[in-house]
């Protein structure tokens, strides 16, 4: 995973026109899945013309279509974001050892990235739902405030950790959301010691979730798994001591196939 925030400065090898075409296609979200002209150039920074460019070219190539006012993606999309995942086939190798300790646990487990301030979900198996946003392969969540992004975190050095802090917006999502970036850069060197973390609402209210990593050969965090559960279930006390176990060991099964996929 990169080991900074800070994105490289252009140079001569830096296509511009390259990265405004992306700036187009992350400008369409949940909150803005179809926009008109005038409404991507002002989300993406873009003039009108320069945005009218972007977005008749990505139409040319099937991503983009309009109803002759408005644009939105189309489902071509998603073979930049399966071009990714089909390049990690470690996900299809650990998905039946997370559908076990799914089975096993009745509790919903996610497997996730770390992406600058944020994870970015790989994998997701639920059992029902447990909060209010439903989660998939892409959602993007807050790295400060989950169990999968304190972990993810703890396999980044003190410093790259405050960085990544100093760059994220640490605003109350519950009130139990912690918000000094001190306390936690502690619940993260915790994790780190460890070996899991325990994050207790502070994403969502009634919303409990554990988490471990998931290590390479070179035992380097590459990604993190969780379990979730319902405080009005069962206490984070609880599940502490009867998910910890199966999620390690869930954990560990995984690390393992990726040692060996490594080693290939």
């Amino acid at each position: 995973m990169p080991s900074t925030t800070t994105p490289p400065r252009p140079g001569d090898s830096y296509v511009q026109s390259f990265a405004r075409g992306l700036e187009v296609i992350r400008s369409f979200s949940a909150q803005a899945p179809r926009q008109t002209l005038s409404e991507m150039a002002a989300r993406s920074g873009l003039t009108r013309a320069g945005a009218r460019r972007i977005l008749l070219t990505l139409q040319a190539l099937g991503y983009v279509e309009t109803d002759g006012r408005a644009f939105s993606l189309t489902a071509r999309i998603l073979d930049l974001g399966f071009a990714y995942l089909s390049s990690m086939p470690i996900w299809n190798l650990a998905e039946p050892v997370v559908e076990a300790l799914v089975e096993s646990v009745k509790e919903s487990s996610s497997a996730a990235v770390l992406d600058g301030t944020d994870i970015v979900y790989v994998m997701r198996v639920p059992t029902h739902k447990i909060m209010k946003n439903s989660l998939g392969i892409g959602s993007r969540l807050p790295a400060h405030c989950t169990s999968l992004g304190r972990m993810l975190l703890a396999g980044l050095s003190d410093d790259e950790v405050r960085a990544r802090l100093d760059a994220s917006e640490l605003k109350p999502l519950t009130r139990h959301t912690l918000t000094d970036p001190a306390t936690v850069l502690t619940r993260v060197q915790q994790a780190r010691k460890q070996g899991w973390c325990l994050v207790d609402q502070e994403l969502e209210e009634g919303l409990i979730s554990l988490a471990a990593p998931l290590v390479d050969a070179s035992g380097r965090t590459v990604a993190a798994l969780n379990l979730s559960g319902q405080a009005n279930r069962t206490s984070a006390k609880v599940m502490q001591d009867t998910l910890l176990p199966p999620l390690l060991d869930a954990a560990r099964q995984i690390s393992a196939l990726l040692a060996v996929k490594g080693s290939a």
